[in-house]
């Protein structure tokens, strides 16, 4: 099993001053870094592939930074699909010059845009085409396209794992990839063993946070269920923790409140990662076979 973390555990952007972090994340035991990327993040990206090799550290990359809300895969109009499919292809060619494994994310939309309607007939399969383009492109370059669903406060298009698998199924890429939230889906899935076998086929990822965005273990997620159902399909991929650090900005926990999160539960990067990983490793080495 590999085992990651978000870097705004630690840092609100990435940048060539921020290496180190990849140091102090090796040094807790991690085997994955996701980064984010966007409009807004700026760094050399020859500087951080070399450190991560150097420290043998895998990367994944989402687009956590700025991104334009006419970037839009699933949009109405046509000229914003077109728009959001080169955005897109833009942070992929980036992730391939990291030499990052996966591209992940809601790429299917816009985190945030949620549209109170009866959605368009044809608005699956137009999203769908896109992603199919996205997948053609990233697999070119190397890159899985890993998709992610969220809660129905971030987004309209994609909530559950039967919602994803039919859209990756009208997709129809073998690069196309999913990732299951446990933090997004415990207001989304009722029986989480469920979800994790409809996205077997396809599952690469677990974001592994409690409901309330702190570390995990000790809240309500079902984690029982999730790994037992976890060691059923055989999942061997990456367990990823993601938060925001709640003690940076110009004051302390700005970051964490301009991300939407309130309560104080990532004041220390290091003590979230080195809890986070105690509870997850207790919980696959009661499970999987040495």
């Amino acid at each position: 099993m590999h085992y990651g973390a978000h870097i705004y555990i630690f840092t609100d952007r990435w940048a060539d001053d921020q290496l180190h972090l990849l140091d102090t994340m090796h040094g807790l035991g991690l085997d994955l870094v996701e980064l984010s990327v966007g409009d807004d993040v700026h760094f050399t990206p020859s500087k951080t592939r070399q450190r991560a090799e150097a420290l043998g550290l895998t990367l994944t990359v989402g687009p956590g930074g700025a991104w334009p809300l006419h970037c839009d895969l699933s949009a109405d109009d046509p000229a914003e699909r077109v728009a959001g499919l080169a955005w897109h292809q833009r942070q992929v060619d980036l992730a391939a010059e990291l030499g990052a494994v996966a591209y992940a994310g809601a790429l299917y939309g816009h985190p945030g845009v949620v549209k109170r309607r009866r959605p368009p007939i044809d608005e699956y399969a137009w999203t769908a085409a896109g992603l199919h383009a996205l997948a053609e492109y990233a697999a070119a370059r190397h890159v899985r396209i890993v998709l992610e669903p969220m809660s129905h406060f971030r987004t309209h298009l994609v909530n559950t794992a039967r919602q994803l698998m039919a859209l990756i199924d009208l997709a129809d890429h073998p690069n196309l990839w999913a990732l299951f939230d446990t933090y997004h889906l415990i207001t989304e899935e009722r029986d989480y063993a469920a979800a994790i076998r409809t996205l077997a086929p396809r599952l690469w990822c677990v974001h592994t946070c409690e409901n309330d965005r702190g570390a995990p273990g000790g809240g309500l997620v079902p984690w029982a269920s999730l790994f037992d159902s976890l060691c059923e399909v055989g999942f061997d991929g990456p367990l990823v923790m993601e938060a925001y650090n709640s003690s940076i900005g110009v004051e302390p926990g700005d970051f964490a409140y301009s991300r939407g999160m309130f309560h104080n539960v990532c004041p220390d990067g290091a003590d979230f990662v080195r809890t986070g990983l105690e509870f997850l490793r207790g919980q696959v080495a009661s499970r999987w076979p040495i």
